[in-house]
């Protein structure tokens, strides 16, 4: 049985980083880039201003106090998007606003609090033609120079980044409305067992709604994937290989259920006769019954593909962890991502856990900080089919296979699955 690193590594030795495309800039968010960003302009384009003032050349300003005023004429004003086309001279200011290009002759500009604007509130601003200042301006002051965030001819993004809002922004900045990045891959979904139901179905007795199939392609979805659901299959292998057949144009295939050692549990039996099988158990709890191998498929080309599938444990809440712990890595890495690891803390346990499986536990948890620690509470009953043990964690509790009893008190490590404080008591 392979440990949880050997079980990833195998994995991911499989996922393979996809191709590139071509998406508008705000369908890019999470997605790498793919090429490099450089700049056919400058930002800002020219010199302007920081903020709403005057401005001035800054030796008409030497010796200005409020004692001590310094009077300009104002020759013209200049808001944002316009230039003005008058020159500052000796003795004369221009009325500008934030963001405004500098008018010739003009060195610094002078805010408004640093002049004496206010005692004229009562004029209208195209009719203040004198103005005083009340303080020396230095060269430079309030003025945001041409290129100073991005200059002509630079790299302003480097290939291999994610895109955050940020390079979103500072795309649009310098004109580009599209942008090559490693494409979304996709992720078909398919649950397997006869005791499943559509959630748009009535329920009959001895049945269960199929959730696994909601929760799981929302993972996909929230980190990254693009999540095509199969549907159920029921346990049958003509109904199962025909099911499979659908996920021939995915770049993953994920099933749930059919990977155990029960007698209709014949999904890692069809992937071992018509694709290849690599593992299907591993040393954690939950989600030991998780099988790992490829599967044929064909490109958009036509063209044969290997196609990696992961079939995860039936059991909801085993089938969410199997998913954060080998899904995701891998799902990152095809993505062009570098970081592959959830972060993780040193928490203070309020429980005790007995560990008698001798394999490694991550028990659902929820994981506050306070007084400069963090702490972590179980979140009741840790059964592999409790979903709502998921939904009240926040983190995963690690045990290590050789440690056989925490007790309250000690300090684990615990891997983050939401960094937010907020639970869901």
């Amino acid at each position: 049985m392979l440990s949880v690193e050997e079980a990833l590594q195998k994995i991911l030795n499989e996922a393979n980083v996809l191709e590139a495309e071509s998406v508008p800039i705000l369908e890019s968010l999470g997605q790498v880039l793919a090429e490099d960003i450089k700049s056919d302009i400058n930002v800002p384009p020219l010199d302007n201003s920081a903020m709403d003032g005057y401005a001035v050349r800054s030796q008409d300003t030497k010796g200005a106090s409020e004692k001590t005023p310094r009077f300009l004429q104002v020759i013209d004003i200049v808001l944002a998007g316009s230039i003005s086309r008058q020159e500052v001279v000796p003795g004369t200011t221009v009325r500008i606003m934030t963001g405004a290009p500098i008018p010739r002759g003009a060195d610094s500009v002078v805010q408004f609090e640093d002049t004496d604007e206010q005692k004229n509130k009562n004029t209208p601003a195209e009719k203040i033609t004198r103005v005083g200042i009340l303080s020396e301006a230095r060269p430079g002051l309030n003025i945001r120079l041409a290129g100073e965030d991005i200059a002509r001819g630079t790299i302003a993004l480097k290939k291999g980044i994610v895109v955050r809002s940020a390079e979103i922004g500072l795309m649009a900045s310098l004109g580009y409305s599209r942008v090559k990045v490693i494409r979304r891959p996709i992720v078909a979904v398919l649950s397997t067992g006869n005791e499943l139901v559509e959630v748009s179905q009535s329920l009959p007795e001895g049945k269960i709604y199929d959730s696994n199939a909601y929760s799981i392609a929302s993972l996909v979805k929230r980190y990254g994937g693009i999540p095509k659901l199969l549907g159920i299959a029921r346990d049958d292998e003509a109904e199962l290989v025909s099911k499979l057949k659908q996920a021939q144009d995915a770049d993953m295939l994920l099933t749930t259920g059919g990977v155990s050692m029960g007698d209709y549990d014949m999904v890692k039996d069809i992937l071992a006769r018509d694709g290849e099988m690599l593992f299907w158990q591993v040393r954690v709890k939950p989600g030991k019954p998780l099988a790992f191998g490829k599967i044929k498929g064909k490109d958009k080309n036509g063209k044969s593909k290997s196609i990696p599938h992961l079939g995860l444990p039936g059991n909801a809440a085993s089938c969410m962890v199997s998913f954060e712990l080998f899904v995701r890595p891998a799902l990152l890495k095809m993505m062009g991502k570098k970081n592959l690891t959830k972060p993780t803390v040193e928490v203070i346990m309020e429980d005790s856990i007995k560990n008698d499986a001798g394999r490694r536990i991550y028990d659902r948890a929820i994981i506050e900080k306070r007084d400069g620690h963090y702490y972590a509470r179980l979140t009741g009953p840790q059964g592999s089919g409790i979903l709502t043990s998921m939904s009240l964690a926040n983190g995963l509790v690690l045990i290590p296979e050789e440690i056989t009893k925490v007790n309250k008190g000690d300090t684990v490590q615990a891997l983050m699955l939401d960094w937010n404080e907020e639970v869901n008591l």
